[in-house]
């Protein structure tokens, strides 16, 4: 709901309020001098403790309301003169007549008014409802919007990590591949340096265990010669 409908709302409202007042002002007048007994005399504006003493003391308090005729803002109203009394009864039954014709349309006037301000206020009730809607609903779609965005941060950070693990047991995957590797060559080296020296090494074994034998029977007394 914009300032500026806002404002526009605040000025009508103003503006109607103040007309309505000056129109119920006008229509008392006329009861006044047409019927006096729906006149409804204005209400004595209460003094305030430094005026009463003001007035206590011979002074003048003003009796004008500052805020104008019926708190519209209007200081100055033209005082219309009562008509001069009628001469005939037919005369007074015109000026009735005529004056009931003028509160009639004094009456239609302020319902208009109270119209135009009811349909206003329902409009700006409507309107900020709808504004608060809207912002209700821009609330929870940023709130939602944002454990989205969190969601997401938290199934990146998840990946991520899994990817890191991954890559590491890759590492030690492939480190204990290489080893392996060099592990094999190492043990297909010393396979084929055996049997490639086997044949020397097993009559290396025959001679000495021919060798153990002699000294055997050395150590018996036997003579070799």
């Amino acid at each position: 709901h914009g300032k500026e409908e806002n404002k526009e709302f605040t000025e009508l409202m103003a503006s109607n309020t103040a007309a309505k007042k000056l129109l119920e002002f006008a229509k008392n007048r006329l009861m006044q001098f047409y019927n006096p007994r729906l006149y409804k005399p204005a209400q004595e504006r209460e003094l305030t403790k430094e005026q009463r003493i003001f007035e206590n003391h011979g002074g003048d308090v003003p009796t004008v309301a500052p805020g104008g005729i019926a708190d519209t803002g209007i200081a100055v109203f033209t005082q219309v003169a009562p008509p001069p009394p009628p001469e005939t009864f037919g005369a007074y039954t015109t000026k009735a007549e005529e004056n009931n014709g003028v509160v009639a349309m004094i009456d239609l006037l302020i319902k208009d008014l109270e119209k135009e301000m009811t349909e206003a206020k329902v409009a700006e009730d409507n309107a900020q409802a709808d504004y608060e809607t809207m912002m209700r609903d821009s609330a929870a779609k940023r709130t939602q919007d944002s454990r989205a965005l969190s969601d997401k941060h938290s199934v990146k950070a998840s990946l991520e990590s899994r990817l890191a693990e991954q890559s590491e047991a890759k590492a030690s995957e492939a480190k204990l591949k290489e080893e392996a590797v060099q592990y094999n060559k190492a043990l297909h080296a010393e396979c084929d340096w055996t049997l490639q020296h086997f044949d020397e090494r097993k009559e290396a074994r025959e001679n000495e265990a021919q060798q153990l034998v002699d000294a055997k029977s050395m150590l018996k007394g036997a003579d070799f010669s």
